[in-house]
């Protein structure tokens, strides 16, 4: 068995990949598995005794937004007789930021990888602050949620199909050298998707006011095309798991308890341990000690060599995550430390094009003894606020010492 053309494959996969934005449908309907009893969630899988303050919330809003119940006392009540089950969103091809939670009746972004053929799904973005997926579930939370599934997501959907889809490989090339880096700063790439859709929603509806709503609701939120970029991460993430030999990370990803990954030569297995919490910057009115621990499936945009990976190409991002410009070109510079390549259509401007660093290897985390560097949003430790803020992060350490002698124990080294 060789390793580095194991881990060569895994990463061409990765970097080959071309996911598409195909259309919007109902979880139920197309997400693989999804099931009218089932709440999928970010990050490990976890119970509602371990769960954080967001993530409970999350889950109770969400059961709310089904109609199945009215308070958080009803949502731990229907999960703990287990008339409702909690399973990882990445069991089931899907991600979802922060607490990730997207239930049956949620319409969803479908992607197909054009280069390999598999599919990948995330749900739409809500905007900032007081929002379902960092655990708020107010009457305002739901009525923005309940807009955005009966009126803007149809229309949205029938977009998309009149676009003849959206190549996400390409808009995140173009964005990255617009100033995004693909996690918490998507302005350009939020920009060019609505570029993109504006013309067909107008055409999508015959209603002159809706299509102005949802036009210029894609357009006020910067973060309207995390979820599709997150999901096209996935589909190149996907595309490069399960590689016989690869030491290559293929998943990480944080339940506001636990982080965990996968790797690709060590199949669907998890290796987990405890959260830390964000250190940045924190809206008016919040400090540390409000911050739930790290959450969210969105560092599937590192796995796949973009986010905190490229923040050389966003050095404005640390107006909103601490730092300095000097301190965003030095996190990309150390992650070339502990990946396989750089690359192919994921370039810099400000390292003269070089590609991002991509294909976290676990033995040379393990070697170096660095972490990959994720920037992240923060939500606040109780349920019901929503977000607090925005800072830098990183794994434990042990779960890559655990997936390397996980390794060892099955290749026989």
């Amino acid at each position: 068995m060789d390793i580095e053309l194991a881990n060569q494959e895994a990463t061409q996969r990765m970097m080959e990949a071309r996911p598409v934005v195909t259309g919007l449908g109902k979880a139920l309907e197309v997400i693989p598995g999804m099931r009218e009893d089932l709440l999928l969630h970010a990050g490990p899988p976890i119970t509602w005794e371990r769960a954080s303050g967001p993530m409970r919330g999350a889950i109770t809003g969400a059961l709310i937004f089904e109609g199945k119940a009215k308070t958080e006392a009803d949502a731990r009540a229907l999960i703990e007789s287990g008339a409702i089950k909690l399973e990882p969103c990445h069991h089931h091809q899907a991600v979802g930021p922060m607490a990730g939670i997207t239930c049956p009746s949620m319409s969803v972004y479908v992607l197909e990888n054009k280069t390999h053929g598999n599919k990948s799904f995330s749900n739409l973005n809500e905007g900032y602050g007081k929002v379902l997926r960092y655990g708020a579930y107010s009457e305002e939370v739901l009525d923005r949620l309940r807009w955005m599934e009966e009126v803007m997501a149809p229309v949205l959907g029938k977009a998309i199909k009149l676009a003849g889809g959206i190549d996400m490989r390409v808009l995140l090339s173009e964005s990255l050298h617009m100033g995004d880096e693909g996690h918490n700063r998507n302005k350009a790439g939020s920009i060019l998707f609505t570029k993109i859709l504006a013309p067909y929603i107008v055409k999508a509806t015959s209603d002159s006011e809706v299509a102005s709503q949802i036009i210029r609701t894609l357009g006020d939120n910067a973060l309207s095309v995390l979820n599709p970029v997150m999901a096209a991460c996935k589909g190149m993430a996907d595309a490069a798991h399960n590689v016989e030999g690869s030491t290559i990370v293929s998943v990480m990803a944080r339940n506001g308890t636990d982080f965990g990954i996968r790797v690709s030569g060590l199949g669907d297995r998890w290796f987990t341990a405890p959260v830390g919490t964000p250190q940045g910057l924190y809206f008016p009115g919040f400090k540390a000690e409000d911050a739930s621990g790290d959450i969210g499936d969105s560092t599937i945009t590192e796995t796949a060599g973009i986010g905190g990976f490229a923040m050389a190409s966003a050095p404005a991002i640390v107006t909103f995550v601490s730092g300095t410009p000097k301190d965003a070109l030095n996190t990309t510079l150390e992650m070339y430390e502990i990946t396989y390549t750089e690359h192919k259509y994921f370039t810099i401007p400000p390292l003269d094009f070089r590609g991002t660093p991509t294909g976290i290897d676990i033995r040379k985390v393990v070697e170096t003894g660095i972490t990959p560097r994720i920037n992240t949003g923060i939500a606040h430790k109780e349920a019901g606020v929503g977000q607090v803020g925005a800072g830098l992060v990183r794994p434990p350490m042990t779960i890559f010492e655990q997936a390397l002698v996980a390794f060892a124990e099955k290749y026989g080294f």
